[in-house]
């Protein structure tokens, strides 16, 4: 089993949080040349470094001619661990000794931000002061902050475009309910999760990586329970 971080945004973090998050989809840095191209893994071999692995290939007459090097996923195969990285603080470690660490995505922690005197921070009641604070981006989270570990329970490989509504609600989407009117009258419509997964891919890739429909790894997870902050 090997362990890997991996970047969720806040809002992510809480579907994660809330259970309703058990897959995210990657683009895959390798991408076919053609059309023609399939992927293939390789499930045996006399290298064993290249067992799980993966290459673009194409069928012809004398068997499946390999059109791309070997390159495994980046995120791991069943089994390995991935802890998340998010937005994080503890620049008021020194104040709240038994809460080192706090997250961006649990909404009390924002509200308590306040500027004074022209600097952003938060209020310690305990000291009677005003502690400096910034978040970190989650690029720098280290292991021993990370609250959230998951279990990768499956990988498979498709188009962007290709993603189901049951799909778009494991990656922690939402559909919109239909309108009501004051008078109860509900109206038409509703968006699919599906098709909010679309503008949230948009939002945060551009409308072009949409449009190409690139292929992506699909990694399914479940948070391991039990995995707490470690405090070095």
């Amino acid at each position: 089993m090997r362990e890997r971080g991996i970047i969720f945004n806040t809002e992510m973090v809480r579907a994660v949080l809330e259970g309703r998050k058990t897959q995210t989809r990657r683009i895959m840095k390798v991408q076919p040349e053609s059309n023609q191209l399939g992927l293939l893994r390789i499930t045996a071999s006399t290298k064993r470094s290249d067992i799980g692995k993966y290459h673009w290939a194409e069928s012809n007459a004398t068997g499946n001619h390999v059109r791309s090097k070997l390159f495994a996923c980046p995120y791991g195969a069943v089994g390995d661990r991935l802890w998340v990285r998010e937005t994080w603080s503890e620049d008021f470690a020194n104040y709240y000794p038994n809460d080192r660490v706090w997250y961006a995505a649990d909404d009390d922690r924002r509200l308590d931000i306040e500027v004074v005197d022209g600097v952003r921070g938060i209020f310690s009641p305990e000291s009677n002061v005003h502690v400096p604070f910034r978040w970190h981006p989650s690029i720098l989270m280290p292991r021993w902050a990370s609250r959230i570990t998951l279990e990768i329970t499956g990988v498979r490989v498709e188009r962007l475009n290709s993603i189901s509504e049951a799909d778009a609600k494991a990656e922690g989407i939402k559909a919109s309910k239909p309108w009501s009117g004051l008078d109860g009258c509900v109206g038409s419509g509703g968006t699919p999760a599906a098709e909010r997964f679309e503008s949230l891919w948009q939002s945060i890739y551009g409308v072009e990586s949409w449009q190409a429909n690139p292929w992506v790894w699909v990694v399914e997870f479940k948070r391991v329970e039990g995995v707490h902050v470690q405090t070095s």
